[in-house]
């Protein structure tokens, strides 16, 4: 699977970090930046996660800011875009299951190596199952947050 992966200046410590996870898990990253430690605009990096996910030139997308808290806003205001900050695992793996989650975001300020490591590794391993049976219940939710997203 193809994951872009974007950084501003808070997240940038952690970029490496993210950039070898998502390889350790058997995906390729798409590296939009940032390439320093130089302050950047988070909601940049948030565009440009959210524009490679709707072109499809990615499936799924990481964004680290300072929190998490900024980029995943951000990132939320694009269509399509099903973002959410996580700082445990078992966040970072139902996102995905019960919620469709395509883009991952972790504050740089907030996590350290190891627990960002786990963090993707969780999100990249984990895969929606409202589509499988039984899971009729977790597709109706994620299709009312779909239409709330087209009517407003």
């Amino acid at each position: 699977m193809k994951v872009a992966v974007g950084f501003d200046h808070a997240g940038y410590p952690l970029k490496q970090t993210v950039l070898d996870a998502v390889r350790d898990a058997g995906h390729e990253p798409i590296d939009l930046g940032t390439n320093s430690a130089d302050p950047v605009d988070f909601p940049d990096y948030s565009e440009k996660i959210g524009r490679a996910l709707q072109s499809g030139e990615s499936e799924r997308g990481i964004l680290v800011c300072g929190s998490g808290v900024g980029a995943c806003i951000a990132a939320n205001k694009m269509k399509g875009i099903f973002a959410s900050i996580c700082h445990d695992t078992y966040s970072a793996a139902q996102g995905v299951m019960h919620d469709d989650m395509n883009v991952l975001c972790l504050g740089g300020r907030v996590v350290g190596p190891e627990l960002a490591t786990a963090l993707v590794k969780a999100f990249l391993g984990a895969r929606y199952i409202g589509d499988d049976p039984g899971g009729e219940r977790l597709a109706r939710r994620v299709a009312k947050i779909r239409k709330i997203e087209e009517e407003n």
